[in-house]
């Protein structure tokens, strides 16, 4: 079973070069730290930031530096800062070529639901309804269950709907899934994981690939 760090290097290994994308809030953020060596991207923040790197050492630490999860991070060489006007202009006219999002909850048409839970104080949406409509492809990082052990890849969203038929793949701390048009297609499990663990754990229509393997992380 994969930790938070474990889910960050798998999808770490979705990139590819010259790929523009954008990072979510969450276990998203830690994908920074796992670009594989020889891939060139260029990271964006939608507060307003193209070129981000690694998180930072302490000596590194530079408070006007955040990503918009206000976490602070590092720059790469060439990198660029702008207004978040410009930043959610880049996103609306389709320059990001992948999305990393967190979710609350996914279901096995692809649709998400990430920004709100009834009764709890939110700020807003943020910018993730944006980043649904327009990124070219979109990956879910979340936890396969939720706290109580209850499933959070479902056949229907029970939270507000952040977007429909958006999500193409999800991985979570047991596995990779993408979204067919059968359900979940499980392709790979992580380490230390069962099928049986899966099915049980899955709300929504799954389906296992019959080359499903072992997750290299």
């Amino acid at each position: 079973m994969l930790d938070k760090f474990g889910i960050a290097k798998r999808i770490a290994q979705e990139l590819q070069d010259g790929y523009y994308v954008n990072l979510g809030i969450g276990i998203p953020t830690l994908v920074a730290n796992y670009v594989p060596e020889g891939v060139e991207v260029i990271l964006q923040s939608e507060n307003g930031l193209l070129g981000i790197g690694p998180f930072p050492t302490e000596e590194q630490v530079d408070a006007d530096l955040i990503n918009a999860g206000k976490q602070t991070v590092t720059t790469t060489a060439g990198s660029s800062f702008f207004d978040s006007a410009l930043s959610f202009g880049m996103i609306r006219a389709g320059r990001v070529d992948l999305t990393v999002l967190g979710a609350m909850e996914v279901t096995d048409r692809g649709d998400i639901a990430n920004w709100k839970v009834p009764g709890k104080m939110v700020k807003g949406m943020g910018g993730a309804m944006d980043l649904v409509a327009a990124a070219k492809n979109i990956i879910v990082a979340m936890q396969h269950t939720d706290r109580e052990g209850n499933s959070k890849l479902l056949s229907a969203c029970t939270l507000p709907i952040t977007g429909l038929k958006c999500v193409r793949k999800v991985v979570t701390n047991l596995g990779v899934f993408e979204i067919t048009p059968d359900g979940f297609l499980c392709t790979e499990y992580a380490p230390g994981v069962t099928i049986e663990q899966i099915k049980a754990a899955t709300a929504g229509r799954l389906t296992i690939s019959p080359g499903v393997r072992e997750m290299s992380v």
